[in-house]
């Protein structure tokens, strides 16, 4: 069976904890797309994991993980992140493998990062360690993958020094190549979880453009560089806060002001650790957005969504959620693809009653308070998409399952 896990936010919705959680069912885990821009947080036995470019599963002793076809990898990064997992006890050799068909980031790309950035009349909030750039040097094909790095006649364009560069990582790169879809094809048996990277919100074709990343973050991206068909994917899930956050700059039409909603906008970041993992940054905080959600679910086809945060709202006598938006005095119930029209988007906004007691321990659906249910209940129709797990804290097994994600739907 092969499970797609896919953001339905801006990134940072759980996509880290919930695919360290699924990835226990599962043989192999593929994260398709991304590079060292995006960062997901674990908490095994209360000990923190932040990983930016390995997959989560890369945590269980038994399970292959895999950097897809459309990552671009950093191998300076990459190895700090194994050498930090190796100290930390995690013995990862000979079970991650690199797509042979993935990019490399060189070091010029992330200065020609940090210049483009510095440029801008209105900056995007680029990470700057040379992800877009990557895409850049894909997409009009003067990109070196790793499939190339042995090859002369792919290198004798690039500088004396990025030839230098490749030549130092390429012993540790290549016994990591493999072909991604023949192996895909020859465990096509094998439960195959497929990890998405940053949000729906965030896609390159699908999000709040230009503020967006370079990569695919939506579903289809799973069969595009995740190695594998489109007809060879039997279910999709998306994951969302029971609030919306988005680091960075850009439309965002839900976010707390600054002055009136201080104290939620305090309890949320704080309660929810909402700090960049990669960047460090305060993340941007305010009401869940249900236009963007249903956006989110009909762009991605979701057969179901995983709620995580829920316990953020747990001090709560009340809280709110958007409905609509209001745009130049009209009523928008869909999302806009202008980064100007969200701009200018005031949420239209639906209160929900609190619960007022700790659900950390809560793990069955039934034992919910009937206030967290009904707020469930308005999210599945609103999307027209079943809420098939609920995340009530950062541990693995703070979590409520009404329906296995590994059932076929």
């Amino acid at each position: 069976m092969n499970l797609v896990i896919i953001g339905a936010q801006w990134g940072d919705e759980g996509k880290g904890k919930m695919v360290d959680y699924l990835a226990g069912e599962a043989q192999v885990i593929v994260r398709f797309s991304g590079g060292a821009n995006a960062g997901h947080t674990i908490v095994r036995n209360n000990e923190q994991f932040a990983l930016h470019l390995v997959p989560s599963g890369v945590l269980y002793p038994d399970k292959t993980v895999i950097l897809g076809t459309g990552m671009v990898i950093d191998p300076e990064s990459l190895f700090a992140e194994l050498d930090m997992l190796a100290q930390r006890g995690v013995d990862w050799h000979g079970r991650v493998f690199i797509s042979d068909r993935a990019h490399i980031v060189l070091p010029r790309y992330r200065a020609i990062d940090k210049e483009m950035e510095a440029g801008r009349k209105q900056p995007i909030g680029t990470t700057g360690r040379g992800i877009g750039v990557t895409y850049s040097m894909k997409a009009s094909r003067d990109g070196v993958r790793l499939a190339d790095l042995d090859d002369p006649d792919r290198l004798c364009n690039l500088s004396d020094a990025d030839r230098a560069y490749i030549a130092d990582w390429l012993p540790k790169l290549k016994p990591m190549s493999l072909d991604l879809t023949d192996y895909l094809a020859r465990h096509r048996n094998t439960y195959t979880l497929f990890e998405g990277a940053q949000g729906t919100l965030l896609d390159i074709d699908s999000g709040t453009y230009p503020f967006v990343s370079s990569g695919m973050s939506c579903a289809a991206g799973a069969s595009a560089q995740g190695g594998i068909g489109p007809r060879s994917l039997d279910k999709v899930l998306g994951v969302f806060k029971a609030y919306s956050t988005r680091v960075g700059n850009g439309p965002f039409p839900t976010e707390f002001d600054a002055n009136s909603q201080s104290a939620l906008d305090n309890l949320v970041r704080v309660t929810g650790r909402e700090y960049g993992v990669t960047t460090g940054r305060p993340r941007r905080c305010g009401y869940l957005d249900l236009v963007a959600l249903r956006y989110a679910c009909l762009v991605n086809s979701f057969d179901a969504l995983i709620l995580t945060h829920l316990d953020v709202y747990d001090t709560l006598e009340d809280f709110e959620a958007c409905v609509a938006y209001r745009i130049d005095g009209r009523l928008v119930e869909h999302f806009p693809a202008a980064a100007r029209d969200l701009d200018k988007a005031e949420p239209v906004l639906r209160t929900f009653k609190g619960w007022k007691r700790s659900l950390k321990e809560v793990r069955e659906y039934g034992e919910l308070p009937r206030e967290a249910r009904d707020y469930i209940s308005f999210i599945e129709e609103f999307t027209e998409t079943p809420v098939d797990v609920v995340s009530v804290g950062y541990d693995r097994k703070e979590t409520i399952v009404r329906k296995s994600p590994w059932i076929r739907s």
